[in-house]
């Protein structure tokens, strides 16, 4: 497997060795002591699976307390996916970093706790997993406006499939502070 450290720290992209042959293909997509090796959480405790269509914009989500850290992959099709740096007094609050996943480059993307994190479908439909480091807190779940202009993602698409909640979200200038995560989190 191959890491490949992005612009904001913690947040890699990882690129499964893959063993092709004329029947098809074999990988690796999780193991904790290779895993943990590389510097990942070793612990994931829940799995999720999205299916969208082209256009569908999830994200800007995270959760505080709770936070969860993210290993995430596409089984068909392509999303640009997206971090975003939302810890009060990190050095690069409000910087974001994004990659494109899909089937056919099998690439993996971590996103750790207290980051947000985002992804837009850029092909006719997305199958979309991620594994977990804590559980589902909707009590916990905080959204950060996909399109917020502090932060400048250059996302694929200009007018995007979004839910209620994703279309009113507000900015991270505007969220309190005693709703973002810490840096250094304690």
């Amino acid at each position: 497997m191959n890491l490949v450290e992005t612009s904001l720290p913690g947040i890699l992209v990882i690129e499964p060795k893959v063993f092709d042959d004329e029947r098809g293909f074999f990988m690796e997509t999780w193991n904790a002591r290779r895993y943990e090796e590389a510097g990942l959480p070793d612990r994931f405790i829940q799995d999720n699976l999205s299916y969208s269509a082209r256009g569908v914009l999830r994200g800007l989500h995270f959760q505080n307390p709770r936070a969860q850290g993210k290993l995430v992959s596409v089984l068909r099709g392509e999303v640009f996916d997206v971090a975003v740096d939302i810890r009060v007094g990190s050095p690069t609050f409000g910087e974001w970093t994004g990659v494109t996943l899909s089937a056919e480059n099998k690439r993996q993307f971590y996103v750790p706790e207290d980051f947000a994190h985002g992804f837009v479908v850029t092909s006719e439909k997305a199958l979309f997993f991620y594994k977990c480091t804590d559980y589902y807190a909707p009590s916990a779940e905080g959204i950060v406006l996909w399109n917020d202009p502090d932060i400048g993602i250059e996302w694929p698409i200009d007018a995007p499939i979004l839910s209620e909640r994703d279309r009113t979200a507000p900015p991270l200038q505007k969220m309190s502070e005693d709703n973002l995560p810490r840096y250094p989190a304690d």
